[in-house]
């Protein structure tokens, strides 16, 4: 989500961002606080109640940022990696780079967020309640902001997986049963239950009480924890198929290799377009110098393939970002995720072992799914050749 979101700010290293769609919310909470504080104050000119509704909007969404940084900052603590935290349409999340090792931290992750709502609420209804008719428009801000916080501290307990609610029952069910598939499994089902069931009250709202604009966002909030706690289920199935295997298990050994000072040109007509390989080694005078991809080399105007060279195009080797041989093939993927890359080089003591791409990776994954995790996985262990 963050490569389709316009970079913020870092924040301890995290990346913090905004997706597109965060300016159709903005607008339309916007919209929403305008009419509201025109309706309750309407001696306040029109630049007031669209000033107040602006700030009050901004602060809102500052305050889903701290509820995410309350997540981020203690996965952080917990050792677990945070990339990036991205607003968008329905609120924001915290993409947390592994699973909780253990259910206790899965727990303190989660309620991390309620809490840092709750705080808030509590601080702006104290502003709210020290403005009183003396800032009329900080009072009539900080008391929306409390209410909201508390709301969004609540609604978060619904134990909805992905909600904190739903985490927090997902760690105890990892707790009392031993399994953290079988816990994902329960608790994204319960997720899917709260889906179907904020679906049906968007469609009562807005049939029966004609309050369609609540109903329809009620609706399409239930639509998004619908389908995340689907992909929850399906991202489990992925990390049960992929486990076990390692980067030596599935990395391609015949790696081709070009000369560095080879044209793109006829990289591209004797090499990609008859073998159909979307990258390369590149080799200088017998020393490994780097990778080239096909993407880099759509990256050079067509115009110049004949007058560049592959080493002009291609990623210097101290820039790849590489893996050991015995790397577990969930940690390669995560190295993909993070750095946006589709090619991971395997090496050992310096030496260049073989490539695991995203495509072979993928249907390295397909396979498990379709034939059974622990069959291929035993399968290509006994074909690795030894050591």
């Amino acid at each position: 989500m963050i490569g389709q979101s316009v970079r913020l700010t870092t924040i301890r290293g995290i990346e913090v961002g905004i997706h597109y769609s965060w300016f159709i919310i903005f607008s339309l909470i916007t919209f929403s606080l305008t009419t509201r504080f025109a309706s309750e104050h309407p001696h306040w000119t029109t630049v007031e109640h669209y000033a107040v509704g602006i700030v009050t909007s901004l602060l809102f969404f500052a305050s889903i940022l701290i509820h995410e940084l309350a997540h981020s900052f203690v996965a952080l603590a917990k050792g677990l990696p945070v990339r990036a935290i991205t607003l968008f349409v329905f609120g924001g999340v915290a993409q947390i780079g592994r699973e909780p090792d253990r259910p206790l931290t899965e727990f303190q992750i989660a309620i991390a967020g309620p809490i840092a709502s709750a705080l808030l609420a509590v601080g702006w209804g104290f502003v709210s309640h020290l403005a009183g008719d003396q800032l009329e428009h900080v009072a009539a801000l900080g008391g929306w902001l409390a209410s909201i916080n508390l709301m969004l501290a609540v609604f978060n307990l619904v134990p909805g997986f992905p909600l904190d609610g739903g985490r927090i029952f997902r760690a105890a069910l990892w707790h009392y049963t031993g399994s953290f598939s079988k816990a994902t499994r329960i608790a994204a089902g319960s997720g899917q239950t709260v889906g179907y069931a904020l679906i049906l009250g968007g469609i009562w709202m807005g049939l029966i009480t004609d309050n369609w604009f609540s109903g329809l966002w009620l609706a399409f909030i239930g639509w998004f924890l619908l389908n995340a706690a689907q992909e929850s289920v399906l991202q489990m199935s992925m990390r049960s198929a992929l486990s076990g295997l390692r980067a030596e298990d599935i990395m391609a050994r015949d790696c081709p290799t070009v000369p560095g000072h080879l044209s793109l040109a006829d990289l591209v007509h004797e090499h990609i377009l008859r073998t159909g390989r979307r990258c390369f080694l590149v080799s200088q005078n017998g020393r490994l110098e780097g990778l080239v991809t096909l993407h880099q080399v759509k990256a050079v105007p067509q115009a110049r393939w004949g007058d560049s060279v592959v080493a002009q195009a291609m990623t210097p080797i101290g820039r790849l970002h590489a893996v050991a041989h015995e790397t577990p093939i969930l940690d390669v993927l995560g190295v993909m995720e993070q750095h946006d890359v589709n090619q991971v080089p395997v090496i050992q003591d310096g030496r260049l072992l073989g490539m695991i791409t995203r495509d072979h990776l993928l249907r390295v994954l397909y396979a498990n799914l379709e034939l059974g995790a622990q069959t291929i996985s035993g399968r290509l262990r006994r074909q690795s050749p030894e050591r």
